[in-house]
């Protein structure tokens, strides 16, 4: 993979905020709580987690519109914001967060290939620390995250596998899989499609093999930036 590296804290207005970067992406993942829920979630009293992703008009070669102005969402973004929601609300127990909305925002900073999955390795972690900000404050009472999460994008590029695929390698790429996983090595999602050539049941345990052995590495990240950042927020306090 490329190297990757998760700057806590990064903000100091939201409850949680990763720099999260993997090579030359670069995703600023931030996690805001609201009192309050979804009209579908009144009756559970359980609460809910929404998830938004753009890029910022210098995140790619081109200058890329923002989306206030246009004033719609493309298709492309649409998918991923919902794919970075689904992903994260996995990791929670809704019942122990209660009437909350936990609201994610994944701000591409700069693009290189795998945003999503950046986005959601960060986003988790962000999530970590938001949660453990509520709970310091007293806005909960039990911890709501039930496992860990991360992501990774894998493919095959000339007939070689390879993981954390850049720009140049995703646009090469004969296939293409973003894979979601959690702790345990449970799948979570996985997103595959054949670009330029389809692929045989051994390759695709070839490429899932391989995200799994990675996304062990992403998590050990996780943990040493959360470890760290929990070591210097103690110092202060």
């Amino acid at each position: 993979m490329r190297e990757i590296n998760f700057q806590c804290g990064f903000t100091k207005h939201a409850h949680g905020s990763v720099l999260a970067s993997f090579g030359e992406t670069k995703v600023l993942c931030t996690v805001y709580a609201e009192e309050g829920v979804p009209n579908f979630r009144l009756k559970s009293e359980e609460g809910w987690l929404t998830a938004e992703y753009s890029m910022l008009p210098g995140a790619t070669f081109t200058r890329k519109k923002r989306r206030t102005i246009s004033g719609e969402l493309d298709g492309r973004t649409i998918e991923i914001q919902r794919f970075i929601g689904r992903s994260l609300r996995s990791a929670l127990d809704f019942a122990q967060l209660g009437p909350m909305t936990l609201y994610v925002d994944c701000d591409v900073l700069q693009a290189d290939g795998g945003t999503r999955t950046t986005a959601i390795s960060g986003a988790y972690l962000a999530l970590r620390l938001a949660v453990d900000d509520l709970m310091q404050k007293g806005y909960l009472k039990n911890n709501p995250i039930q496992r860990k999460i991360a992501a990774i994008s894998v493919g095959k590029v000339s007939n070689e596998l390879i993981a954390d695929l850049s720009y140049q390698q995703d646009s090469r790429a004969q296939v293409d899989l973003n894979v979601v996983m959690d702790g345990e090595g449970n799948y979570i999602e996985v997103q595959g499609t054949g670009e330029k050539d389809s692929y045989s049941r051994e390759e695709l345990d070839a490429m899932l093999d391989l995200a799994a052995a990675e996304i062990q590495i992403i998590l050990e990240k996780q943990e040493e930036a959360y470890e760290d950042y929990r070591g210097s927020q103690s110092q202060l306090w």
